[in-house]
């Protein structure tokens, strides 16, 4: 991915809207567009996109783990198996 070949200002998605789709679905590279000189946004393919937000849902469920180990809110496996246990019992 070369973010520096892929920049576009917002004039040119006015009137290559349906190539600029073809590219990022092609090639799955997304396309930096600016207004008046600046990055303001990033047109990307869905599939792209949604490997990301997957991404970024295990990165928060790893962080959260890691705050749980150093705060001690863990349980040990066979705990964790034994209150799985009762837990199936009582229903």
């Amino acid at each position: 991915m070369n973010l520096k070949t892929n920049i576009r200002p917002i004039s040119y998605i006015k009137t290559h809207a349906a190539e600029m789709l073809k590219q990022i679905n092609d090639t799955q590279n997304p396309i930096v567009i600016t207004q008046n000189g600046e990055a303001r946004g990033v047109l990307l393919d869905t599939q792209s996109y949604q490997e990301m937000v997957d991404a970024i849902g295990m990165l928060k469920l790893i962080s959260q783990s890691e705050h749980a180990i150093e705060s001690g809110a863990v349980l040990s496996h066979e705990a964790a198996v034994a209150r799985a246990r009762q837990a199936a019992k009582a229903k």
